[in-house]
């Protein structure tokens, strides 16, 4: 069967690519290596840029009615848990006023549920290769599902398929990964006797981050840094050490000590790294997801970035293909050539903002502490300058700050604006 669209990877970027472009009236087939979803800490809050295609695809409400849980603050806060630098989603123009929280199995679950008639989702199948004409567009993919190999021939291909992405490699696509000196440890904590939290709070400490923001069923989500290797083989006792440890450095924090030593079992260990993709598109051939941009999680924007490329894709080639009066190689490659024109500065701007947030809580060196906590500082008693930082991490649109703008951030010099806050 020839498709219109064959997208490689069914993780949020994938599926969400297949829901925006399955919405134009596309013969869509998903593919994922994968036989089934395995359950991961990551991509669980969504910022309000993301919410607005959610919105208008079902998705919200779905996630609604599955206990979703609503955010209105993304708070930066010292370790007794003083505010330092709190990001007020309630300041944005309604209704895009909300972080949204949910497992990413559920927001996985409730996308494939979105999936217009025309798409087809096929797990356990793996890409081989890409096909190609003679001019060396990518034409399709050569795909082995089981023991048997079989051509996907289409018009566009969606390249979803994570940091390591095979097609970026095959179209010859450079991009530089960069891990952080650093991991981060998750543990999912049901039933808190310590209390819900309200916030997405990001506590600095001269450990490293800690990370805490409330999940549906009154679970609890909390990422703690560490080195590298600071638990290889660690057992049941030194692990209870380790975590007993973790927050008697952060008073806000030790009242949750023995929901964690409970809730040890959870444990899951995930490297941090940062990317961003020289090229987003080739002929025939679209980046989305990790495979064009990774960031670290604290910035909370990998999976709502990938949600809103994915609907900036489907607009541009709605867009070409309307003009050509059909999806033709010349009508597809014109839409991807817009999609690079106009995504590539916006993620551009987006990889600087969230590794400058992520820095300013995660950086270790006696530099990267005086550096970071001094911006986080001057930046919350900044009226202007946070919500400008608002409303570059919600996704609504980039409002680049200037040079002048970073060095108040420092407090290297007043800001007499501070106080004018933008409308509208």
């Amino acid at each position: 069967m020839t498709w219109d669209v064959v997208v490689c990877g069914a993780g949020v970027g994938g599926l969400a690519a297949a829901r925006a472009l399955g919405g134009l009236g596309l013969r869509v087939l998903v593919v994922d290596k994968q036989p089934r979803v395995r359950p991961v800490a990551k991509g669980e809050v969504l910022q309000p840029g993301a919410l607005r295609l959610l919105r208008a695809w079902g998705v919200e409400r779905r996630l609604d009615e599955r206990g979703a849980v609503r955010l209105g603050r993304l708070v930066v806060r010292d370790p007794g848990g003083a505010p330092l630098m709190a990001l007020d989603y309630g300041a944005l123009p309604a209704p895009d006023q909300w972080l949204l929280a949910h497992d990413h199995t559920v927001i996985l679950d409730t996308l494939r549920e979105s999936l217009p008639p025309g798409v087809e989702l096929r797990r356990g199948v793996l890409a081989e290769e890409p096909l190609r004409d003679a001019a060396g567009r990518v034409t399709g993919l050569l795909l082995k599902e089981g023991g048997r190999r079989y051509e996907a021939p289409a018009a566009l291909v969606v390249g979803a398929d994570g940091i390591s992405s095979r097609l970026r490699r095959w179209a010859r696509i450079a991009a530089r990964r960069v891990d952080y000196p650093h991991r981060l440890v998750s543990f999912d904590i049901a039933g808190a006797a310590a209390g819900r939290p309200e916030d997405f709070s990001a506590y600095v400490t001269d450990r490293g981050l800690r990370l805490l923001y409330p999940l549906p069923g009154g679970r609890l989500r909390l990422y703690v840094q560490v080195e590298p290797d600071e638990l290889r083989g660690a057992g049941p006792g030194e692990l209870a050490d380790w975590a007993t440890r973790a927050l008697a450095s952060v008073p806000a924090l030790r009242p949750l000590t023995p929901d964690l030593l409970a809730h040890l079992g959870s444990r899951q260990t995930l490297p941090v790294a940062r990317l961003l993709s020289s090229r987003l598109t080739a002929p025939g051939l679209a980046l989305l997801g990790e495979a064009a941009y990774a960031v670290h999680p604290m910035a909370a924007q990998g999976m709502n970035t990938a949600i809103t490329s994915a609907g900036c894709l489907a607009e541009q080639l709605a867009a070409h293909l309307g003009r050509a009066g059909g999806l033709s190689a010349a009508a597809v490659d014109g839409a991807l050539r817009a999609v690079e024109e106009r995504l590539a500065p916006t993620l551009a701007q987006a990889a600087r903002t969230s590794g400058n947030a992520a820095r300013m809580v995660t950086d270790l060196s006696w530099r990267g502490r005086v550096l970071g906590r001094r911006a986080v500082r001057h930046t919350g008693a900044n009226p202007r300058l946070l919500h400008t930082v608002t409303h570059n991490m919600s996704g609504l649109g980039p409002r680049p700050l200037t040079l002048l703008d970073r060095l108040q951030q420092l407090g290297l010099v007043p800001d007499p604006r501070a106080h004018r806050v933008p409308t509208g």
